[in-house]
C-alpha cells in the first residue's frame, strides 16, 4: 500500500501545482468570494471531500467487507460539491466558483489511478477477468481488465479539452467547466463500473453507478440552468 500512498501524495501535489498554475496563467483567481468568505470557503471544501471520500468508500467496501474503511474520488467529489452548494446558498452565491478546478482535478484523478493500477489487488479497483490482448494479471493468475488505466486515459482526454478550452478562453468553459468536468466525470465512470467485481445493489448497479447517475443530473441541470453562457 506504500505504492498507493505515494501516488495518493503526487495526484494531491499535481492537483495543487496545476491549480495554482491554471489561475494565474488564465487569470482565474477562483473562488471570486470576498476575502471574509475565501478560508472558509476552502476549509468547507476540504471537509466536504475528505468525509465524503471515506464515506462513500466505506459504504461500498461495508457491502461485501463488514468495518472495512476505504476512501473513494467519487465520494469526495460529491462530498465537496454538497458542502460547497450548501455554502453557496448560505451566503447567496449565484455563480460557479470550480471552474479553476476542472483540469487539475482531472489530472490528479489520472495520476492517482495509476497508483491503484500499481497497487493491484490490495487495492480493490481492479477489473472483471477478462480475455483481451490487453489484460493484466495482478498476480492471482486472473488476465483482468486494467480498469484504473481506462480511467485514467479518460480523465488525460478530458484534461486535454479543458486545457484547449482554457487557452481559447471559452466563455461557456469559464462559466461551466466544473460541471462539465463532473458530467464527463460521471458518464466515464458509469460505464467503467460495469467492469469491476463490486456488490450490486438494484437492477444490477453498484453503488457507484447510483452516485454517478446523481453526479450527471446534478451537473446537467447547472449546466442547463445557465444554458444562457454561450462559447
Amino acid at each position: 500500500m506504500a505504492m498507493h500512498l505515494l501516488f495518493d501524495v503526487l495526484a494531491w501535489l499535481t492537483a495543487l501545482l496545476t491549480r495554482y498554475w491554471v489561475g494565474r496563467r488564465f487569470g482565474l483567481q477562483k473562488p471570486p468570494l470576498p476575502s471574509n468568505l475565501r478560508r472558509r470557503y476552502t476549509l468547507v471544501l476540504l471537509l466536504g471531500a475528505a468525509n465524503g471520500a471515506v464515506l462513500v468508500g466505506s459504504m461500498n467496501l461495508w457491502l461485501q467487507f463488514p468495518n472495512a474503511i476505504g476512501h473513494s474520488v467519487l465520494g469526495a467529489i460529491l462530498g465537496g460539491i454538497v458542502t460547497v452548494e450548501l455554502f453557496k446558498w448560505r451566503h447567496k452565491i449565484r455563480h460557479s466558483t470550480g471552474v479553476v478546478w476542472a483540469l487539475p482535478l482531472a489530472l490528479g484523478i489520472a495520476v492517482g489511478r495509476i497508483g491503484c493500477f500499481l497497487t493491484g489487488l490490495p487495492d480493490y479497483t481492479y477489473g472483471i477477468p477478462t480475455t483481451m490482448p490487453w489484460a493484466v494479471d495482478f498476480g492471482d493468475g486472473i488476465p483482468r481488465h486494467p480498469v484504473q488505466l481506462y480511467e485514467s486515459l479518460a480523465m488525460l482526454i478530458f484534461a486535454a479539452y479543458a486545457l484547449w478550452a482554457l487557452t481559447r478562453r471559452s466563455p461557456w468553459f469559464i462559466a461551466h467547466g466544473f460541471y462539465a468536468f463532473a458530467l464527463f466525470y460521471a458518464c466515464q465512470r458509469f460505464v467503467w463500473e460495469f467492469l469491476k467485481p463490486y456488490a450490486p445493489l438494484f437492477g444490477g448497479l453498484n453503488l457507484f453507478h447510483y452516485l454517478c447517475l446523481v453526479l450527471a443530473l446534478y451537473a446537467g441541470f447547472m449546466i442547463r440552468s445557465n444554458q444562457h453562457v454561450r462559447a
